[in-house]
Order: structure tokens, then C-alpha cells, then sequence
């Protein structure tokens, strides 16, 4: 399997903690774990698959080191490249803004000649809008650290699992 690149953006910690249970079922062999307040946009084009994960802040804006880094993002460093988005929402309180931040990166990211895999459904969420949604799905994996953690981890492994078939890996 190609190298993995996870890249997110944190700020209360509960995207790294998403980021490293995401690692952790792929395997710390196969995924590094990369901090986009500490990372280069040159970093991104170490790895053929990229896995990028934002928390959603206010009213739908992307998690602050990630509102620096997505200005960097160009079809050189990423064209061709296999993406899957992960992101962080609260549910009750932002219910027209559920995990806005992993839609604004889809659209930043899919006119760049990507490939996105992981789309994840909709079903099984409680929210009235999201900028992740994409008819029936949302465009990545979709966790509530505030609402829903105790279904983050089988979130995580059915995602890990649904990735790894549409690429073709065990």
C-alpha cells in the first residue's frame, strides 16, 4: 500500500485524536500523522494518498491553521492524488453548519484534479445543513466529539475499512 499523509488541523485536540485513531487503524507503517500549523505545502507531495481533517469553527469556517494552509493547496501538489476528508462537528449546536470546514475543503481540493474517496452517508446524523453534503452523503467521515463520541471509534474503523476497499487493499 502507497504511503498515507494525514494531515489535520486541531485545536482543541479532538481532530488529532481523530487523525491518530485514523492512523492507527490503517497502521502507523503505512500513515504519518502531519500538523498543518507545522507542516509546508512541499509536504503534501510525499504521499499518493492524502487524508485531511478539519474541525469546523463559528458558523462554519474551516479550523484556523487550516484557513492559512488551504491558500497553498494547487493542482501541482495535488493533482492526481487519492484524497479522503475527515472533519469534526457539533451536531446540536451548529445544526445548519454541521462539519462546514470538510466541505470548504472539498471544494477547495476537487477542481484540482484530485480523487476523493470516502464518501461517507448522510443516515445516522441529526443535523438541518452542511456544506459536506453531497446528495445523500457527506463528502468524508463526519464525527461529534460533543454529541456522539462513543460512536467515533466504529466510525473510524468502518471509514479505515471502506477506504481500504475502494483502493483495493486489505
Amino acid at each position: 500500500m502507497a504511503k498515507i499523509g494525514v494531515f489535520y488541523g486541531s485545536t482543541t485536540g479532538n481532530t488529532v485524536k481523530a487523525a491518530e485513531l485514523i492512523q492507527k487503524a490503517f497502521g502507523s507503517n503505512v500513515a504519518d500523522l502531519c500538523d498543518v500549523g507545522a507542516a509546508s505545502p512541499r509536504d503534501l507531495e510525499k504521499y499518493d494518498i492524502l487524508i485531511l481533517g478539519t474541525s469546523t469553527w463559528h458558523w462554519g469556517g474551516l479550523q484556523d491553521e487550516w484557513a492559512l494552509f488551504e491558500d497553498s493547496l494547487t493542482s501541482e501538489m495535488l493533482g492526481g492524488k487519492t484524497v479522503a476528508l475527515f472533519g469534526l462537528g457539533d451536531q446540536k449546536r451548529y445544526a445548519d453548519h454541521f462539519a462546514d470546514g470538510m466541505g470548504l475543503l472539498y471544494e477547495k481540493i476537487k477542481p484540482l484534479g484530485v480523487k476523493v474517496v470516502g464518501l461517507w452517508p448522510r443516515q445516522g446524523y441529526d443535523f438541518e445543513g452542511s456544506a459536506a453534503e453531497l446528495g445523500d452523503h457527506l463528502v468524508g467521515l463526519a464525527l461529534d466529539e460533543d454529541n456522539e463520541p462513543e460512536k467515533t471509534n466504529d466510525r473510524v474503523d468502518k471509514w479505515v475499512q471502506q477506504i481500504k476497499k475502494e483502493l483495493g487493499v486489505k
